[in-house]
């Protein structure tokens, strides 16, 4: 057998081979296609879908239901701790910072020790007490004697006068220097000589946490200076803004739906509180003051975190479906309605506003309380 035969029997049997191979292929593709059930929708609307397509599409049927639509405003904001709530602390005396230990986030509480100042004139007002106390004592004395003197006739009255003259001087000057010992925070009535000291502590005016902190050990305070500052986060409201035409529909006491940035899943539940009625100029915008109605939510919160929130201004009950069940075709909107087991048809659909996944069915009375819809899985539907 020749060579050039040879190659002619191989190369006829690789073609055997290969079109045995593309008639099975052929074969098996028209056996796939063959077992499955197409989904069709009738220029009448009508659609046909067996109960293992319902199944395996994840489809779901639902009633109309009364759901409630609320009109909001739109209104952007932080938490603020309330004005009583937060304190700068600064100093009465000026002085030398002796010791501090605080750290921003420290928990503190009313009277408590926040730090210690020093100067040598704390000194000079603790003896100047201490004397006109020793004083008032004495002319006190004098005083009343004089007094008595005087009824009797002994003493002449410029006596009298002048005794009374000092007596009242030195009581107002005592008096003085005990108010200027209680801004120091020193206890006047156990103050003594041996007591007298060339330093003092400066209280925290309330509890609450600091957050900022200017002084640092050795630093020389004068009265003006702040040296930190305290806020109380247990009660936190809400500083919001709203255009000036909304504020016809903002009234005190409606509901708020708080949203932190970037999280619209959660919703904390807010009240308005007080509206100002003072515009801002700038922005054309009106301050809302609102509180938390759950108090256990402040502990969540911190005083600058941004929030954007709806204020409910009004609210109202309306027949609707989920807007997962309504499709809009070219400006036109559609649902599937439920003729039998297995019969569903287009139908023409009137919407209004939308709220929450549902929207109102402005022409829900063309349709009877116990009509099904399809409210998951129509749109793969009717848009193909």
């Amino acid at each position: 057998m020749s060579i050039e035969l040879k190659y002619n029997i191989q190369r006829l049997g690789f073609l055997v081979v290969f079109a045995i191979i593309f008639m099975s292929c052929n074969s098996k593709s028209k056996q796939d296609t063959s077992g499955v059930d197409e989904i069709e929708l009738t220029e009448s609307g009508v659609i046909t879908i067996t109960k293992s397509q319902f199944e395996s599409s994840n489809m779901e049927l639902g009633n109309l239901v009364i759901h409630e639509f609320n009109t909001t405003v739109k209104a952007n904001g932080m938490f603020d701790a309330l004005p009583e709530n937060k304190a700068t602390v600064s100093t009465y005396f000026a002085g030398y910072v002796k010791n501090i230990t605080l750290l921003p986030g420290d928990k503190v509480k009313k009277g408590q020790v926040l730090f210690t100042l020093e100067n040598p004139e704390y000194i000079n007002v603790q003896q100047k007490f201490l004397e006109s106390k020793s004083r008032l004592d004495y002319l006190k004395a004098d005083y009343e004697r004089q007094k008595t003197l005087l009824v009797d006739h002994v003493t002449s009255k410029k006596n009298f006068l002048k005794a009374e003259s000092e007596y009242r001087v030195t009581s107002t000057q005592y008096q003085s220097l005990q108010k200027e010992l209680g801004l120091m925070n020193i206890n006047h009535g156990k103050l003594s000589g041996e007591s007298i000291t060339s330093t003092i502590n400066v209280l925290s005016p309330i509890s609450g946490t600091v957050t900022s902190i200017n002084a640092s050990k050795g630093v020389f305070l004068n009265p003006s200076d702040i040296a930190l500052t305290v806020i109380n986060t247990e009660q936190l409201h809400l500083e919001l803004k709203i255009f000036e035409k909304d504020l016809p529909l903002v009234k005190e006491g409606q509901q708020i739906n708080i949203y932190l940035q970037n999280n619209s899943n959660k919703v904390y539940k807010g009240v308005v509180h007080l509206i100002n009625r003072s515009i801002n100029a700038e922005n054309r915008t009106i301050d809302i003051h609102a509180d938390l109605v759950n108090e256990e939510d402040n502990k969540l919160f911190a005083p600058g975190m941004y929030v954007e929130t709806e204020i409910l201004t009004s609210s109202n009950s309306y027949d609707a479906l989920p807007s997962e069940a309504i499709i809009n075709i070219e400006a036109s909107y559609f649902a599937l309605v439920r003729i039998d087991e297995n019969t569903y048809k287009k139908v023409p659909i009137e919407i209004g506003t939308t709220s929450n996944g549902f929207t109102q069915i402005l022409n829900a009375d063309d349709f009877s309380p116990d009509t099904l819809f399809m409210t998951k899985g129509a749109f793969n539907l009717i848009s193909e």
